[in-house]
């Protein structure tokens, strides 16, 4: 549909999506529940070509009327960034719906303790990640206006926590980027929003994070704060949906905590 400002908002099963990190944990879930959303069209990008196939074919045992391309590479690389876009508009004509869940896979350790090399490759990969795709999105979802572009960060964008100095830094970048780019993109309506979750159980993420001594205790104190019960890849995947469907059109520059209560960041 299209309102009186001339911008435009698909019904979910009319939009072709990208889901960059699409290969597992939160990514491919949000692939599945948008699938049972009404979604048909997806580009799913991963860094390892093998995974990525791994989860084509999963998609497709679930979602078997679905289009589903693949676009390997590096989403935190401009040519990762924009190959993935140009990836989508070139197999189904436009984007509609990004969702950036790609980034590096982080353990907590105090700032003291950290290289600066590690520094370094903690910013590219998780800030980048978001940045560099949503910037080659911008483009296309101008050019149709109007486009949903959903970040992945987490409560560490919000809550400082001793070991989650430098990613905190990349995921409070996420966020501000988010809202700042939300203010500028709202007249060619596009609308974009983070989601920020704690602890992800049933993610592999999690399974290192609570194998390592340092981050195993800082995150099971954390998961005996989820009075609601501790959030799981498909319960972000239900907020992914939301926000990319039609009836999130007029919510744009928003960070929405959805952490089983662990905190009210």
């Amino acid at each position: 549909m299209t309102d009186d400002k001339n911008i435009l908002v698909r019904p979910l099963e009319d939009c072709a999506v990208l889901i960059t990190g699409g290969t597992s944990g939160i990514g491919l879930a949000s692939a599945r529940a948008l699938a049972e959303a009404g979604v048909r069209r997806f580009v799913l990008n991963g860094r390892s070509a093998e995974r990525a196939e791994a989860a084509r074919q999963s998609l497709a045992q679930s979602a078997p009327e679905a289009e589903i391309q693949l676009a390997p590479g590096d989403a935190a690389t401009q040519e990762g960034a924009r190959g993935a876009v140009a990836a989508t508009t070139e197999a189904f004509g436009r984007i509609d719906v990004l969702v950036n869940s790609a980034g590096g896979d982080v353990l907590p350790k105090l700032l003291h303790q950290t290289d600066m090399d590690e520094i370094e490759l903690v910013l590219r990969q998780t800030l980048l990640s978001s940045i560099l795709p949503t910037r080659a999105a911008l483009e296309p979802m101008m050019a149709q206006r109007g486009g949903a572009i959903i970040a992945i960060a987490s409560d560490a964008a919000k809550v400082a926590t001793p070991g989650e100095a430098v990613v905190g830094a990349a995921l409070a970048g996420i966020l501000m980027f988010t809202r700042t780019a939300a203010m500028e993109a709202k007249r060619s309506g596009i609308r974009l929003n983070c989601i920020t979750p704690s602890i992800v159980r049933g993610t592999p993420h999690y399974d290192k994070l609570m194998a390592d001594g340092f981050a195993g205790r800082l995150f099971a104190k954390a998961e005996s704060r989820a009075d609601l019960g501790v959030v799981e890849p498909e319960d972000l995947a239900q907020l992914v949906v939301y926000l990319a469907s039609p009836a999130a059109a007029k919510l744009s520059g928003q960070g929405i905590s959805l952490n089983g209560g662990i905190t009210a960041a």
